[in-house]
């Protein structure tokens, strides 16, 4: 009874995600690409730093504003985050995106990871950890990241045969500097201070 209790929760928060994901197309004529996907990675918790900036931005209200192409998303940082599919599409026209982190998303799903080919002309590094939906099909379509530089997993409970995934995207992306982390038990990754910094 317990376990359905948390699994209804976890049903309404998927449901309120949801919209928070939904693609706003009219959003992002008027502001752009950039400055629509940056309200929406925010808006699901994720954090972003623009081209030529040292912050990041953190908070919905204090995005940078301007005219459409002012502004370009140069790293993400979706720890914790609740980005899932229905929301890539923000992704189409973010040009410059060089850096993504994607650990402990909740609702990341292979059919997210299929879609991060929208990024394969900027996207160079890219970690992948304790998303636990994801599976051996998912992390094998990154072999579709053509600009790949560094690719840093770790903690992926799903993965079935994490040696032949390694075979598979070794052969695909040559160029990539690609580290597999095994967790042995149950293990915070962040208080192991793992981050993008660790892999390059």
């Amino acid at each position: 009874m317990q376990h359905c209790g948390r699994q209804g929760v976890r049903n309404l928060w998927g449901m309120i995600n949801f919209v928070f994901n939904k693609v706003d197309y009219s959003r992002i004529k008027e502001l752009g690409p950039d400055q629509a996907a940056a309200e929406w990675l925010v808006r699901c918790g994720a954090v972003v730093k623009f081209k030529n900036m040292d912050k990041w931005s953190t908070d919905y209200n204090c995005l940078p504003r301007g005219t459409s192409g002012q502004f370009f998303i140069e790293e993400v940082d979706a720890t914790d985050s609740s980005i899932m599919h229905v929301g890539f599409d923000y992704f189409i026209g973010v040009n410059h995106l060089r850096s993504l982190k994607l650990h402990h998303c909740t609702y990341l799903k292979n059919t997210c990871l299929g879609r991060l080919d929208i990024l394969k002309d900027s996207l160079e590094e890219l970690q992948l950890s304790s998303c636990g939906d994801v599976t051996d099909a998912g992390v094998v379509s990154l072999h579709k990241l053509i600009n790949l530089k560094h690719l840093f997993l770790c903690d992926l409970p799903g993965i079935k045969d994490m040696d032949s995934i390694l075979k598979t995207l070794g052969t695909a992306l040559p160029q990539c500097e690609i580290r597999y982390l095994s967790l042995e038990g149950n293990i915070d990754l962040k208080k192991l201070g793992i981050d993008k910094e660790s892999f390059r």
